[in-house]
């Protein structure tokens, strides 16, 4: 019988990195809205209380982890290889490299998995060492954790399943799978929760269910591709070996930012109750306009910057780099902007409801405003990284990520200190020191790339850094303008909340847009066909 024609190899060929960029732009921001809706519901029914905080920790574990395995070390060190199998091997090597990677990675986090179930009250301590001193928070979040943890390894391997699908240009299906997390968390708040005690252990449940439902999801998807793995566990295999090289070091190069917001958690876990739902709600919204630009320009330009690289074109690869950065600057500057501007009204329209009072509004604004001063930064990252790992580079990332965690630390002693004893706002100087050293962390990746000769950029920046500047001043003249009708958002109805601030942003974007547009900029200055 002859052997079916692989025509995947073509698909990306055809492919367009803006149209695939769309592509997940728009299921990430369907589920990031649902996670703002999942958070305001969080916000109801949990708050900012003693439980809420205990919850945020057992979830944090668990969804750091995943963030290091599904969209950062596993797919940056995983991603290169596969692509490197395709071009080069057969249909039957790339099988294999999946079927040994399935195998020992999930071996790997079920043993991990075990292990923090049994010794669940060592990690929660280890986490959050601040809540040993409070033993209705620590039951309560290594109660939670042994729930939530078994989270990884279903995630985990999800993460695993997109990393295939996104090779091969299926970019929808990995993009919409973190919806149905939200619907889960949903649906435990809403009409689980009322049946325990307390409430907010239902969420637990949920986080569970929802690793389930994500990774069961994937799995008609790969078998359509005729790459649904067969688990295989082979250590020795040299596939295998070359993932675990590029992805150890890859942890703490792509995933500085994310160890240093569980770093935030530790300290935060000494401040006073409240102090990590506050940077939770103001993390919650950088998180969005960070998912739905630059963690999908990421994961969009890994596949084309390591075939690139491949096949030896340089100048395609650098072409790919200035892209990606041109739409980055486009999003993150007024998106940063607003945030640090409408800080409270944002907060307040989305979160000011049942348990969560008008005091943690304002705390979390003041966190929010630091978070949203790295938002350049942490966005930069992102797409900064993938010109290192596409090419198999995890030594260069793994420098600038020690020495990033390492400014982080030292600028938390420096700000969180007298934060705390000054003002009673230790939380601002955490979420201030991530924000510097994500810029650390951004300006050594983009040195490196120039040194190396990786990327050059082409020609029209200046011009391009001129016009954002313009749209930018305008789109600041027309938010405080708007801010300055309201004294006192909490005073408002939760539909005048709504109405104002969306009339508020909706004018910034239209004002940010026109003027983008008057000065010249048009969509072929940000169009790229790889």
């Amino acid at each position: 019988m002859e052997e079916p024609v692989d025509n995947t190899k073509n698909i990306t060929k055809k492919g367009n990195l803006l149209r695939s960029g769309l592509i997940v732009s728009t299921m990430t921001l369907l589920s990031r809205v649902l996670g703002l809706v999942r958070d305001v519901v969080f916000a109801h029914i949990i708050g900012a209380q003693a439980g809420a905080d205990a919850f945020f920790v057992a979830f944090k574990i668990p969804n750091f982890l995943r963030r290091l395995f599904a969209e950062g070390a596993f797919a940056q060190a995983f991603v290169p290889v596969l692509s490197e199998y395709r071009e080069k091997g057969t249909r039957e090597a790339v099988q294999g490299l999946i079927d040994r990677v399935c195998g020992c990675l999930g071996i790997t986090l079920l043993g991990l998995t075990l292990l923090v179930i049994v010794g669940a009250p060592v990690v929660t301590t280890v986490f959050a060492p601040g809540f040993w001193n409070d033993p209705y928070k620590f039951d309560l979040a290594q109660q939670m954790l042994r729930v939530t943890f078994p989270y990884l390894l279903l995630i985990s391997l999800t993460g695993f399943a997109g990393a295939i699908l996104n090779s091969y240009d299926r970019f929808a299906a990995p993009a919409f799978t973190p919806v149905l997390l939200n619907i889960c968390l949903i649906g435990a708040a809403v009409w689980v929760s009322p049946y325990f005690d307390p409430p907010v252990i239902a969420l637990a449940w949920g986080v569970l269910i929802a690793g389930m439902v994500q990774l069961a999801f994937q799995i008609p998807f790969l078998w359509k591709l005729r790459l649904l793995p067969k688990p295989k566990v082979d250590f020795k295999d040299d596939g295998v070996k070359r993932v675990l090289l590029l992805m150890a070091p890859a942890i703490f190069g792509v995933s500085v930012s994310q160890i240093n917001l569980l770093l935030d958690t530790v300290l935060a876990s000494f401040l006073p109750t409240g102090s990590i739902s506050w940077l939770y709600y103001s993390d919650r919204l950088v998180e969005l306009p960070l998912g739905v630009i630059a963690i999908a320009i990421g994961t969009v330009i890994l596949p084309s910057l390591s075939r690139q690289h491949v096949a030896d074109d340089a100048t395609q690869f650098s072409s790919t780099m200035d892209w990606a950065l041109r739409w980055i600057l486009l999003i993150a500057l007024p998106a940063a902007i607003a945030l640090m501007i409408l800080s409270q009204p944002i907060l307040s329209t989305l979160f000011e409801y049942g348990k969560t009072a008008s005091a943690d509004i304002a705390m979390s604004s003041l966190s929010l405003k630091a978070y949203s001063f790295g938002l350049l930064a942490f966005m930069l990252i992102k797409v900064l990284a993938p010109g290192y790992f596409s090419r198999q580079d995890t030594k260069t990332p793994v420098k600038i990520g020690i020495i990033a965690m390492a400014v982080n630390m030292l600028f938390n002693l420096l700000l969180v200190i007298p934060f705390h004893f000054l003002w009673q706002i230790g939380h601002v100087g955490l979420a201030l020191a991530t924000s510097l050293s994500a810029f650390l962390n951004a300006g050594l990746l983009y040195r490196g790339l120039r040194k190396d000769n990786v990327y050059q950029p082409v020609a029209g920046w200046r011009l391009y850094f001129v016009r954002l500047l313009f749209a930018n001043s305008a789109m600041i003249i027309v938010l405080i303008l708007g801010l300055n009708y309201f004294d006192d958002w909490s005073l408002l109805t939760a539909w005048q909340r709504v109405s104002y601030t969306g009339a508020i942003c909706g004018m910034g974007l239209l004002v940010y847009v026109a003027s983008l547009l008057i000065a010249g900029l048009r969509v072929s200055d940000v169009k790229h066909q790889p």
